[in-house]
């Protein structure tokens, strides 16, 4: 049952197997959430090693970390930061690459449910992973489903709502998140609206 959780078939999220390995993981999500004193930056980043499929050098999340697994099945890269309230519904593999950024009360979800009444009932549920490219921004409260991939350097606006994959080098927003522009030339000039880069 515990391999059925990587597959993107139905499987049953109460089966006892999983919850009782679900509770470990979860034990040390407790323990990196009281971690506050920037004084425990190298617990913290210690404890994340541990706690995460992969953790990259210079990588930093703000507490408070909210994760189904305690990202057991997330693979973060080097150099990624996450503000506060960051949540990853890790029910299956999330794979976040260099550099990425992300804004306070992102949410990444991997986790889906059947639209058919019984079946949810019955605690059925799927899951599928989430990719997010190498230096890619997602702004406060952007919201990512379930399969969705963002390319390399995509700006996405905050409170978007990702339904669908988002191409590389782009600029997108919305709910659902559709893209708005490519990043070009005007970028290296101005970082926002009329304020110009003075290099």
């Amino acid at each position: 049952m515990f391999e059925i959780l990587h597959s993107g078939k139905l499987y049953d999220c109460t089966d006892p197997e999983i919850l009782k390995i679900q509770r470990e993981c979860l034990r040390l999500l407790g323990e990196f959430n009281m971690l506050l004193d920037p004084e425990d930056e190298d617990k913290r980043f210690a404890l994340a090693q541990k706690m995460f499929a992969e953790f990259g050098e210079g990588s930093h999340i703000e507490g408070p970390l909210r994760a189904n697994w305690a990202g057991h099945f997330c693979h973060i890269g080097k150099h990624v930061y996450a503000n506060s309230n960051l949540v990853l519904v890790d029910d299956t593999h999330i794979y976040i690459d260099d550099y990425v950024q992300m804004g306070p009360n992102v949410t990444l979800v991997t986790a889906g449910h059947p639209i058919e009444p019984s079946l949810r009932e019955s605690g059925l549920q799927y899951n599928l992973p989430v990719h997010l490219g190498r230096n890619c921004w997602l702004g406060a409260g952007v919201t990512v489903l379930p399969g969705v991939t963002i390319g390399e350097n995509a700006v996405i606006g905050a409170c978007s709502t990702v339904t669908n994959d988002i191409p590389a080098n782009c600029v997108a927003l919305g709910t659902p998140c559709r893209v708005i522009r490519e990043i070009g030339e005007h970028d290296k000039e101005y970082y926002y609206r009329d304020m110009r880069i003075e290099y």
